[in-house]
């Protein structure tokens, strides 16, 4: 498959990634992207980017290098009823959101906490993406995360950086593997993203096509190479407001 975008990555303003929104642009134009999504951390997140970021991103140009950028935030899940940590005002103005869970944000709670606070934020019309879904410290009732995603239109992400060796999100792999085949059990859309903190992992899919390989993954049902299927479903997606 050709990977045409790549909806989830950082710059310089979350804090602790290492390049400028040009130079993932460019990054991206040299891997062949036609969409990139730049989602800063939110403002709970320790040492990113004021909310007055969020209130700017109209001043960004929204093609650089030829390649389309949405600009964004990923969220951040701030208690076990889906709340999260920006204002409804700020959210009207950003192209689109992933929602995560973070530990510097919120407590990992039971199954029942976590599964009932991810199924609240997919009920959330801004919340397009669900971030990184793979991580052990945050048990997930799996089934019920991809029978939400599928009745809310919200797209459920396959992180390459959880599948990385230097990691810090334990048995991921694993959870791809069960998450991936109860996908292909209800037709749920999944995006491949890297997560990327720096210009030279844009793109970079490696370890999350490795997955995709040992589960058969169907093509029709990732969404990597249908940029405009991606902005049809931000737009059914909101909506719902």
């Amino acid at each position: 498959m050709q990977y045409l975008l790549d909806l989830h990555t950082h710059t310089l303003a979350s804090g602790h990634a290492y390049n400028t929104i040009a130079e993932m642009a460019k990054a991206a134009a040299e891997k062949g992207l036609q969409l990139l999504g730049i989602t800063e951390h939110s403002v709970k997140m320790p040492g990113t980017c004021h909310a007055f970021y969020f209130s700017n991103l109209k001043a960004v140009e929204r093609r650089q290098y030829g390649v389309q950028l949405l600009m964004g935030a990923e969220l951040n899940v701030i208690d076990y009823n889906g709340t999260i940590d920006l204002k409804p005002y700020l959210l009207e103005g950003l192209d689109f959101c992933v929602a995560s869970f973070h530990i510097p944000c919120i407590t990992p709670g039971t199954i029942e906490e976590n599964t009932h606070a991810a199924c609240c934020v997919m009920e959330n019309p801004y919340v397009m993406i669900l971030g990184h879904p793979d991580d052990a410290r945050y048990p997930f009732d799996y089934q019920q995360l991809v029978r939400k995603a599928k009745e809310t239109g919200t797209i459920l992400e396959l992180n390459n950086h959880s599948l990385s060796p230097d990691s810090f999100r334990p048995n991921a792999r694993e959870n791809d593997r069960i998450m991936l085949e109860l996908c292909k059990k209800y037709g749920v859309e999944v995006v491949v993203d890297s997560d990327a903190h720096t210009a030279a992992q844009v793109g970079n899919h490696q370890y999350a096509e490795e997955v995709l390989r040992e589960t058969a993954f169907p093509e029709e049902l990732l969404l990597n190479d249908k940029p405009e299927k991606i902005l049809e479903k931000i737009n059914q997606k909101r909506g719902r407001l």
